[in-house]
């Protein structure tokens, strides 16, 4: 009896002990409240991107997921169910179905990221089918409402709606804030990003890559146009593209940031910057000359001759004629007039071998070696635009150092960020890199550079009417990665245009690779889409032609005061007369004056000319 006394009090004692532990922490969990995990953390908007002037390009909004809870699908209809379900969001037939049988978990997702108008046809069909096991689930979702529109610099978001591309990415804290998941709280809203570019300019430069992309039936295209004096990139284009909407609809190879990526040998639009560079180092001047027969040869030894074949016999050239004929041997015999550590350096003023700086991820410094690898041909070679890599923004960048009077600017894709209140939080400034050219020297630069757009020159397919245009074309050899040689059907057509070239404004620079077209030189295919860009630009900023009529004054506007109307002997014509300078007629009592209406005369009773007595009776009508 004793024993069976000792374990019936050591129960009650287990269970007494039991009970005081509960209850102590029943008691402190009402008296701290819910545990930080059981807080609902607070929800982020993630904030929008807009142009330069306030068009969305992203934005949040609702999306929602159709999930299936296994479970509760109903055994004898949810095959029946799919089907339907497929029909309403026009899925493959039987796919639903596949996604379920494939799964081993009870909870999967039918589909992702659809639209409120086609959850509300999900929803309307659960009402008429019930659609047991199948769940409407409401997330914020990622909005890209134009589309393909600037793909590359917008970027996109995955399905934990963090930034994997573009400005998405590189902005990931700026427009999706960290908050604390133990915090309480509703809804937190990112910052908004503003970009530079200019929503049309970019759709016109995107219609006109397009069409080029498919009339030379190329690999890819890339199209830039910044502002000279601010940097600022106002079109960015880069084809093929993608719709950030569905982006894993398209293969990894159209995500690709070319402009800002793809390293490439420039061919003779490098001549710009070499023949530049080799002025601002004091080693020639617009007056020097170099006699071309048709080839740049340089003798290294009686047994070896370095020889590069020229486009043509051009006689005595200047750095005018250089650029206007791109003149291979005038380009190499200008190279021997600097030392290769000096030519180096200027080059690497302009840009080339580092980033540009472009608020993008991944950008690559392209490659320009030490002058210590540099073979005797080198030189020569690399002022033609060979043995150096660049980009397509490294090459925009250097374009409008000679456009800026010199001066080379940190290339702008954003200009600012807002808070959600419209306040700023930061801004990117213009932003000087450092003098490159002498004022003096990009002028003579842009002046042979237009010669280049001129009869003889190799942009002239470039001209437009009334514009003084600068250019430079360039065909550049691709290296075949199988042989190591250069390719003789892969090229590169490239084609660099500043306008207006006295006072420029806009940088344009084009490249076109692997073209399959009749041609893939950048004088006959390059060219004619830089002027279709620079015309469409000048269109939409209406910049002056020389055949536009302009006015000029003294800049002082003297404005009379409005005279009431008055009423002789026969009737004015009182067309376009405010209504304020009317009421003094409603005065008059030798005359019947009835005015309908508000704003200006539209019509008049009786007509001009008409004699006027006393009792006339005049009716006016105002819009």
């Amino acid at each position: 009896m004793e024993r069976r006394h000792l374990r019936y009090w050591t129960a009650i004692s287990l269970l007494a002990a039991f009970a005081a532990v509960v209850t102590a922490r029943y008691a402190k969990l009402a008296l701290e409240g819910p545990s930080p995990a059981s807080v609902r953390p607070p929800e982020v908007v993630r904030g929008s991107i807009l142009d330069r002037n306030g068009r969305p390009l992203a934005v949040d909004t609702n999306l929602y997921n159709i999930a299936i809870w296994r479970p509760e699908l109903d055994k004898d209809l949810w095959i029946e169910d799919a089907g339907e379900l497929e029909r309403v969001l026009g899925l493959e037939a039987g796919s639903v179905r596949k996604v379920v049988e494939a799964s081993r978990t009870d909870f999967l997702y039918a589909v992702k990221r659809i639209p409120a108008s086609r959850a509300q046809e999900v929803q309307e069909l659960k009402r008429r089918r019930g659609l047991s096991g199948f769940l409407v689930e409401k997330v914020h979702g990622r909005l890209y409402p134009e589309r393909t529109l600037a793909s590359h610099v917008v970027g996109f978001v995955g399905d934990e709606h963090y930034g994997l591309a573009g400005v998405e990415a590189r902005y990931q804290n700026e427009l999706s804030p960290r908050v604390d998941p133990g915090e309480p709280g509703n809804i937190v809203y990112g910052n908004q990003v503003i970009l530079t570019l200019d929503a049309d300019a970019q759709f016109h430069l995107e219609r006109i890559a397009r069409k080029a992309l498919q009339d030379n039936g190329a690999e890819s295209v890339m199209l830039l146009a910044q502002r000279a004096s601010t940097g600022e990139i106002l079109a960015y284009v880069s084809l093929p593209d993608f719709d950030p909407n569905d982006f894993l609809a398209y293969p990894e190879t159209a995500w690709s940031d070319r402009p800002a990526l793809y390293a490439f040998e420039p061919g003779s639009v490098f001549k710009v910057f070499s023949m530049a560079g080799i002025m601002e180092l004091g080693a020639i001047d617009e007056r020097s000359t170099f006699v071309c027969d048709g080839a740049y040869e340089r003798v290294v030894s009686p047994e070896e001759t370095i020889r590069i074949r020229c486009l043509g016999n051009h006689g005595r050239v200047s750095v005018k004629e250089i650029l206007e004929y791109s003149c291979n041997d005038g380009a190499g015999q200008a190279s021997d007039t600097v030392a290769a550590l000096d030519f180096y350096d200027i080059l690497r003023e302009f840009g080339f071998g580092m980033r540009t700086g472009l608020p993008l991820p991944g950008e690559s410094p392209g490659s320009l070696r030490d002058p210590k690898t540099w073979s005797l041909r080198s030189k020569p070679t690399i002022a033609m635009g060979q043995e150096l890599l660049v980009t397509a923004a490294q090459m925009t960048a250097a374009a409008g150092a000679i456009a800026n009077g010199g001066i080379l600017m940190k290339p702008r894709l954003v200009s600012r960020v807002l808070a959600p209140d419209g306040s700023t939080v930061s801004e990117e400034p213009a932003q000087p890199v450092r003098r490159v050219l002498s004022p003096e020297n990009a002028r003579k630069i842009l002046a042979a550079m237009e010669a280049a757009a001129g009869e003889a020159g190799t942009g002239r397919r470039a001209a437009i009417s009334g514009v003084r245009l600068a250019v430079k074309t360039g065909t550049a050899q691709m290296i075949d990665t199988g042989t190591g040689r250069y390719s003789d059907k892969d090229f590169i057509a490239s084609c660099v245009g500043i306008f207006p070239a006295d006072e420029p404004e806009i940088v344009l620079y084009l490249a076109i690779v692997k073209p399959r077209g009749e041609s893939t030189f950048g004088g006959r295919i390059a060219a004619p889409v830089i002027r279709e860009a620079a015309e469409s630009l000048i269109t939409l900023y209406g910049l002056a032609r020389g055949s536009t009529p302009t006015l000029s004054h003294t800049g002082r506007i003297v404005l009379t005061k409005p005279v009431p109307v008055e009423i002789g002997e026969t009737m004015p014509d009182l067309t376009g007369t405010p209504k304020r300078l009317l009421l003094p007629l409603l005065a008059r009592e030798d005359l019947e004056v009835s005015v309908q209406g508000d704003g200006y005369v539209v019509s008049q009773e009786p007509p001009p000319g008409t004699p006027v007595s006393p009792g006339t009776k005049i009716r006016l009508v105002l819009e």
